[in-house]
């Protein structure tokens, strides 16, 4: 049994680490740090509430830490328990600048510790879809991939760190990660990026919008787009291939079905319902056909990996090296936006 410590109670911490945890056989959600309140306790008996960082660190048993606070806080919270000898999960982005990141699996290396990002999206039921319909070879060539995360937030949330202006707030920093992901797990580091992100909502000091381009060889395209203006979300996902394409309309049941604390019961966390299945829809030998493509991701499989990687049963499925492209995209989509231009790709060793 591996004890977690929990690092934050608010959204991301109550909503989309808790419940992973407490849900994954051989890991034991054991202490949780929360500032003043001790809801954690009252949903997960047997819980310790502590105020600091330094009292979950008293912990002996505790060997993981899960760091789910504003993201200005991810790198001195992440060195700290690193140093204390514990590994680190850490909610996306790993840290604000690629600067950091680097420097933060440098002091991991040091410390003999694991650090990883919990891209639990990369589990979406529809991203599983995605990632079957594209390797099963049905499209044919790919030559462009498509992905909208759109909602519609016209005002603010009180006291919303991420909309408040500084380093580490914004929706590139809040959303992008999910999209990039994505895109490079399905085809790879780009040629050249080019991106527009900007403020759509009247009044807001924090970037709120984002159209971001992939350019790969041969005319391949992958296209990430965001904004809080969209009453009807566009398609979820849109793949083209020379031999036809995939649509995936809804977005993934899990967010939404866990935000409303509506945990899933029983062996299976696919909340898709059929009806929102992606449709496949291929031209062979003149005879257009179309088929529902079952969802089947589980965003458990993330710590369940972190849980084997630390018994030594299994490699990690979220490397540093794939969360440094990441924080790399990030990168090239702000100078790209600053200087209005597509820019190389830059590869960074660690």
């Amino acid at each position: 049994m591996i004890d977690v410590g929990l690092i934050g109670f608010g959204l991301a911490g109550r909503y989309f680490h808790a419940p992973l945890i407490h849900a994954v056989p051989g890991l034991r959600l054991a202490a949780v740090l929360q500032r003043s309140s001790d809801t954690a306790a009252q949903l997960y008996p047997g819980v310790r509430i502590v105020r600091s960082v330094e009292e979950l660190l008293t912990i002996d048993s505790i060997r993981l830490v899960v760091i789910a606070t504003p993201n200005l806080t991810h790198f001195p919270f992440a060195v700290q328990c690193l140093e204390a000898g514990r590994d680190v999960v850490v909610d996306k982005p790993i840290t604000p600048t690629l600067h950091e990141a680097i420097e933060l699996f440098r002091i991991a290396r040091k410390c003999g510790r694991l650090v990883t990002v919990s891209h639990t999206r990369r589990f979406d039921a529809d991203f599983h879809a995605v990632r079957e319909v594209v390797s099963g070879g049905e499209l044919g060539q790919i030559v462009r991939f498509d992905s909208h995360y759109d909602r519609y937030r016209p005002t603010s949330k009180p006291n919303a760190w991420r909309e408040k202006p500084g380093p580490g707030s914004g929706v590139l920093l809040d959303l992008a990660p999910h999209l990039i992901d994505h895109a490079l797990v399905l085809l790879g580091p780009p040629e050249a990026v080019s991106a527009d992100i900007r403020i759509e909502r009247h009044g807001f000091l924090t970037d709120d919008a984002f159209d971001i381009c992939f350019f790969y060889p041969g005319g391949m395209r992958a296209q990430l787009h965001e904004t809080m203006l969209c009453v009807t979300p566009r398609p979820r996902f849109v793949i083209l291939g020379e031999k036809g394409t995939f649509v995936k309309s809804e977005m993934d049941a899990l967010e939404p079905a866990l935000r409303r604390e509506e945990i899933p019961k029983g062996e299976s966390w696919v909340v898709d319902p059929e009806e929102n299945w992606g449709v496949l829809t291929t031209v062979v030998d003149g005879q257009t056909r179309k088929r529902k493509v079952p969802s089947h991701g589980d965003w458990r499989e993330f710590y369940a990996n972190v849980r084997d990687m630390m018994l030594g049963q299994a490699e990690l499925l979220v490397t540093p090296k794939q969360v440094i492209d990441v924080m790399v995209a990030l990168e090239l989509a702000r100078e790209s936006n600053k200087r209005r231009c597509a820019v190389p790709w830059r590869d960074v060793a660690l």
